[in-house]
């Protein structure tokens, strides 16, 4: 990521597309067993096995070779070692101008049209780590998943960023693409939807877009809420609910919020998400956060040679899950770096201070420490300047406010010149991504707890 005037304030970052979760043929695995062995031979053998072994092949697409592995190995991988796999992989014959971690997309088996679309295939019930503030998600998306449209119908799953409410809509359309391969699943988000009726409006007409999605089985669609203030889209939504749900259809949804507080959102298409079951989705516990450490720190293929280290990392960052694997994929880099294993000592270097989630800071406070690191006064955070330095510090200002006081996503919209919930939750969300990924990013926000924490004592 590079953070830039316009990074956390407007859209995202364009991606590459998604592949096949395989490649067509072996030429791609073929390829990558040559590249492996090259690797092998250039680096260390305990960063082979840390970064290299967990990666694994998926297609070469228009001169990239797209890769999929852990969060927790991907960006470091991407970011230190591409050079030398692209180098790697030319040895092998490859001609190719770099690598991607894409997320990857299953094509229909023998033509199936249920196959779902852009469900992550890492998202899946086994890993899913179950805690006191998940476990009923847990187990009506497992329901759902087994007897679609005879257990919840719709399910709709509440919570803030980064809790795991897409990893269990993706679990539901995996488990459905897997064991009942013959249903019409369509796994999606509500910004997508948006962006194909729009799209569809503007070329070929609404037609094939009701045709597509309105004869499915099920339909999963992820945050919700990014359907309020687009009438449109909402009407058109609202006819393809009705018509999947009298039909019998299954379908699951998701929100940072419960329907009745989803601001700017018609009433009576709320009033239709609250007809089967809502589930919140809830920060994890101290023993959630320990069990998810272990399970990526597994993954990563990382030697624990100090099991204090992750107990400090999961009593540190409280917030949610997706902070607490970019704070495991900062620590992991820096003992790559030196050469080190993952001990209390490093954690406490990289994850400086207590949790801040206990503090008694207050979004005022918080505000006042970001404009003076800055060099800002707080008018230019709650001002509509979009300036490189003015656009970062109003970014870190709400992903700090929201982590340490809990402030919802109107509260900060409110609080930082009027914005609306929908550009504030894509702004916390970029700075929630860049963190342990981006270096600068990384850096600024241990040294802005760091002040926050000093202006306590």
């Amino acid at each position: 990521m590079n953070p830039g005037a316009n990074t956390f304030e407007t859209g995202g970052a364009a991606t590459g597309g998604p592949v096949e979760s395989q490649p067509r043929d072996g030429g791609a695995r073929s390829s990558w067993a040559t590249a492996r062995a090259y690797l092998s031979r250039s680096l260390p053998e305990s960063t082979f096995r840390m970064w290299i072994e967990p990666v694994e092949p998926v297609a070469l697409r228009g001169g990239t070779f797209f890769l999929a592995g852990p969060d927790a190995v991907s960006t470091w991988v991407k970011r230190r070692y591409e050079g030398l796999i692209v180098r790697a992989l030319e040895v092998s014959g490859e001609k190719i101008s770099g690598i991607s971690f894409e997320s990857v997309e299953s094509e229909p088996a023998n033509g199936s049209p249920g196959r779902e679309e852009g469900a992550n295939p890492l998202h899946t019930f086994d890993r899913f780590v179950i805690g006191s503030g998940n476990h009923l998600a847990h187990s009506a998306a497992l329901a759902v998943a087994e007897s679609p449209a005879e257990a919840y119908n719709p399910l709709f799953l509440h919570g803030d960023p980064g809790l795991g409410k897409t990893h269990l809509l993706g679990a539901i359309a995996n488990y459905l693409a897997e064991n009942m391969p013959s249903l019409r699943v369509l796994f999606t988000s509500a910004e997508s939807f948006t962006t194909e009726f729009v799209h569809s409006l503007r070329t070929d007409g609404a037609e094939a877009f009701k045709e597509r999605h309105r004869n499915l089985d099920v339909l999963v669609v992820d945050d919700i809420q990014y359907l309020a203030g687009k009438p449109h889209t909402e009407e058109e939504f609202f006819h393809t609910f009705n018509i999947l749900h009298e039909s019998g259809s299954q379908i699951v949804l998701s929100a940072d919020r419960v329907p009745g507080e989803l601001g700017g959102l018609a009433e009576r298409l709320a009033n239709r998400f609250e007809w089967g079951l809502e589930v919140a989705v809830e920060r994890p516990d101290l023993s959630t956060r320990l069990a998810v450490l272990r399970q990526l720190v597994l993954e990563s293929g990382l030697e624990m040679s100090d099991p204090e280290a992750m107990t400090l990392i999961a009593s540190r960052v409280e917030s949610n899950l997706r902070h607490l694997r970019g704070v495991l994929t900062r620590v992991i880099a820096e003992a790559s770096l030196n050469g080190g294993s993952l001990t209390r000592d490093l954690v406490s270097r990289v994850v400086p201070g207590k949790d801040l989630t206990r503090s008694d800071s207050t979004p005022s406070s918080i505000g006042d420490a970001v404009a003076d690191y800055f060099g800002l006064e707080v008018e230019d955070l709650v001002s509509r300047r979009r300036d490189k330095k003015t656009s970062r510090a109003r970014a870190f200002a709400m992903f700090l406010t929201r982590e340490v006081c809990g402030s919802s996503l109107s509260e900060l919209g409110a609080r930082y010149g009027d914005r609306d919930h929908s550009t504030v939750m894509s702004v916390v969300g970029r700075v929630e991504d860049a963190y342990g990924s981006d270096p600068e990013t990384t850096r600024m926000l241990e040294e802005l707890r760091a002040l926050i924490q000093g202006g306590r004592q």
